[in-house]
């Protein structure tokens, strides 16, 4: 389908940028392009002014320090893919940008933009929301900091005003022993996710400790399962305090039905997957059949 019609700027600065949303009601951001071009062409959205921030460089960058890591809004998955410091500094995060979609859209795709359409099934929402993400605004009222579990309210939903714009993603600093795994579950590789887990945790005399366990593609938006992690937290990671944490994240969760798959689908694979991570994280292999 053709796209309606719609004007075209690209700002030579961020507050040209903002200063252009604030002046033209409906206007968005075009970024990749990986999620709104789709929606124009379905006829979802209209918006009247497509506000290019392909020049902005302050918007690009990935830094590893000692308080974290910041990817900018720009960022790319194949960015992510070929830094070189990535696979050591954070690689839950390599591992889950693998799995988005196929290589063509990882070309293009960026981290700002998944995160401001909120896509429930996406993985860099739920990478925000497991490793306790702020997400970086900017707007007319200045720069604000909003916590990643804070900021997605529902399906394609959050709360990034219309005359704001994403900078950047900050999560805290990766500890080289931590134990991590993520699995997800898709008809087809490079679709999306029927469901997701990523876990990890750290440890402290042979416990766990800092458990995290989060799930995606399951409720309107990703989450962590503190019950499911208090399960983990303070006890030796056995395949039976595994299962356990399982069960418990599959009656945590309230999953949604849909033409993809049942709620009662997605509650098992919630327990499914949520086990597999942990037993990769724990070293123990696959689940015996």
């Amino acid at each position: 389908m053709k796209l309606p019609r719609f004007d075209y700027a690209r700002p030579a600065s961020l507050p040209e940028a903002v200063a252009l949303l604030q002046e033209h009601d409906g206007a968005k951001i075009l970024a990749g392009g990986q999620s709104l071009l789709p929606v124009m062409a379905f006829r979802l959205a209209a918006p009247p002014l497509l506000v290019d921030i392909g020049g902005l460089d302050e918007l690009t960058g990935i830094a590893i320090g000692p308080t974290g890591i910041r990817l900018g809004a720009r960022v790319r998955w194949r960015d992510i893919e070929e830094h070189a410091g990535l696979a050591d500094s954070h690689p839950l995060l390599v591992a889950m940008v693998a799995e988005i979609a196929h290589y063509q859209i990882r070309t293009r795709g960026t981290v700002g933009g998944s995160l401001a359409h909120a896509d429930p099934a996406a993985e860099m929402p739920a990478f925000a929301v497991a490793c306790d993400g702020d997400i970086v605004l900017t707007g007319p009222a200045g720069t604000r900091i909003v916590a990643a579990r804070d900021f997605f309210t529902g399906a394609l939903e959050t709360v990034l005003q219309p005359d704001e714009i994403i900078v950047e993603l900050r999560v805290p600093p990766w500890p080289r022993e931590r134990r991590w795994g993520f699995e997800e579950f898709s008809r087809r590789r490079g679709d999306f996710a029927l469901a997701g887990a990523a876990a990890f945790y750290d440890t402290a005399e042979g416990c766990a400790e800092n458990a995290h366990l989060g799930v995606f593609g399951v409720e309107g938006t990703p989450r962590r399962l503190a019950v499911a992690e208090a399960l983990l937290n303070g006890r030796i990671v056995t395949a039976e305090t595994i299962e356990a944490t399982a069960a418990a994240a599959a009656r945590a969760v309230e999953p949604i039905g849909d033409l993809h798959a049942e709620a009662a689908y997605r509650r098992a694979l919630v327990s499914t997957l949520a086990e597999r991570a942990l037993r990769r994280a724990a070293g123990l292999g696959a689940v015996p059949a």
